[in-house]
């Protein structure tokens, strides 16, 4: 059963809500901002300068991108052998070529000038569900964006004094507390909110009230063998850290490489200091 599984933070077909009539005569005004909820930070183990990736919830992610995911979505930017590079979901080689086969990629031509299709490998990319993106969105209405980097490409609205916070902070986590909030905030509309033909109510979407994307996530959709919680809760969490690996795969390196960076400055500017004063200690101010 094809599961139109857009992780679509976008791949919907955005349309506001106009104001209706209600049946008792009152009307309910469509809202002008958006999100109407802003969504909640989570705990998230990559958070702070010395985050780091749970591999566990790495892999975990990738099965919900299998199994719901890539029914619309690309992943162009992520080659199959990434799953086994360090800091990463830590997939054996032998995995990797096992999951890498599990998927049709279109190669070619062949002598008699065709193309055809052969298992994937590690090598390649993540394939795309549809030939081009006309063909996506003649299937889907839109075309699904592409997932790579969907986690830099969306965030919070944090305001200017919370920006600056977040300086200090560290905090980078908003774009998946935006997907999680996306994949786990569909409810019903409020009173008297017209909802289109399609539609589906979604406070947290970033770009209307109505998205055209169905609820993607359903509990106990994907099995999990590690004892995890097959809830929708859980696969949108797993999922999310999964595309924060995808658009950051280097994040604990960088930190790491940042902190050694701050610890020599601090280092340098404390025997500079001591160096000074050692040269000018004998000359009188």
């Amino acid at each position: 059963m094809l599961r139109l599984a857009v992780l679509g933070i976008a791949l919907a077909i955005a349309a506001p809500a106009a104001a209706q009539e209600s049946g008792q005569g009152g009307a309910v005004a469509a809202p002008t901002h958006f999100p109407i909820k802003e969504p909640e930070l989570q705990r998230w183990t990559f958070a702070g300068p010395f985050g780091n990736f749970d591999q566990g919830q790495l892999q975990r992610g990738y099965f919900v991108y299998k199994e719901v995911c890539s029914t619309c979505h690309s992943m162009r930017l992520v080659a199959f052998r990434n799953l086994s590079q360090p800091g990463g979901p830590g997939f054996t080689d032998a995995q990797v070529k096992a999951l890498a086969e599990t998927f049709k990629i279109q190669d070619g031509p062949n002598d008699q000038g065709e193309m055809f299709e052969r298992p994937g490998r590690p090598s390649d990319h993540f394939p795309s569900p549809y030939p081009n993106p006309q063909a996506a969105a003649a299937a889907l209405g839109a075309a699904p964006p592409d997932l790579s980097m969907i986690a830099k490409a969306r965030g919070i609205e944090r305001g200017p004094l919370l920006t600056v916070v977040d300086f200090f902070t560290q905090y980078q986590e908003g774009g998946p507390d935006y997907i999680h909030a996306l994949l786990t905030g569909y409810q019903d509309p409020p009173p008297g909110f017209n909802v289109p033909p399609g539609g589906h109510y979604n406070p947290y979407f970033n770009a209307a009230a109505v998205l055209a994307m169905p609820p993607p996530l359903t509990d106990g959709a994907v099995p999990y063998t590690d004892g995890a919680p097959q809830t929708v809760d859980q696969y949108a969490r797993d999922v999310s850290a999964f595309l924060m690996w995808a658009a950051e795969p280097h994040l604990v390196e960088r930190k790491r490489m940042g902190m050694m960076a701050i610890i020599f400055l601090v280092v340098f500017a404390g025997l500079m200091f001591a160096t000074k004063r050692k040269v000018w200690s004998g000359v009188a101010h």
